[in-house]
């Protein structure tokens, strides 16, 4: 819901440090790589009691989620790179969580499990539809630049790390957060169902 407003204004700093690193010649791949290995240390940080630090990494991970975009524009964006991106964003989006369950597994493993389990409503019906909407090449207006159909809900990118940012800074409110988001995904990924069978329809 917010994606459409926020990336907008981040796109001109992450340009510039993707200029920075295209000038010393690092690939879009290794930015994408390096920021998943950096996010999911924030599971052991988060784990052992040190939210903050999950935090420091949370960000650090979408700071190169966002730069290499940006480092692949000033070269040629390539599908394996596309590909890789997508693929290890929705690995640390369901993977982030874990460290407050085992952090408290009587308190958050269950709000843990429902909202990692309404992840996987979002995302099918996200690549799902993408992957269909390429076939008929279907275009998303407002995000030209993502290498597939990017369909938007309630539950987009900045809204879960809105989530992600809360859970850290509150972290013994995790399950209320967790629950909440949860219904909210629940919400976006019915809402895409509906669209994207009507639209393909």
């Amino acid at each position: 819901m917010l994606d459409k407003f926020i990336v907008p204004i981040l796109k001109r700093p992450l340009k510039r440090v993707a200029a920075q690193l295209h000038r010393r010649g690092i690939r879009p791949d290794t930015v994408t790589i390096a920021g998943f290995v950096i996010g999911l240390m924030a599971i052991p940080a988060v784990a052992s009691g040190n939210p903050m630090l999950g935090l420091v990494c949370l960000l650090l991970n979408r700071i190169a989620d966002g730069v290499d975009g940006e480092l692949a524009r000033l070269n040629t964006p390539t599908d394996a790179g596309g590909f890789l991106d997508i693929t290890l964003d929705f690995i640390f989006y369901a993977a982030f969580p874990l460290g407050f369950a085992i952090a408290d597994p009587e308190q958050n493993a269950l709000a843990c499990a429902v909202l990692i389990a309404s992840f996987v409503g979002t995302g099918a019906s996200f690549l799902a539809f993408a992957t269909l909407a390429e076939k008929h090449s279907v275009v998303s207006p407002d995000f030209e630049y993502k290498s597939l159909y990017y369909l938007n809900g309630l539950a987009e990118g900045t809204e879960t790390i809105i989530c992600f940012v809360l859970m850290c800074l509150f972290a013994s409110h995790f399950s209320l957060i967790a629950w909440v988001f949860s219904v909210i995904c629940l919400i976006t990924a019915i809402n895409r169902v509906i669209f994207g069978y009507r639209t393909l329809r």
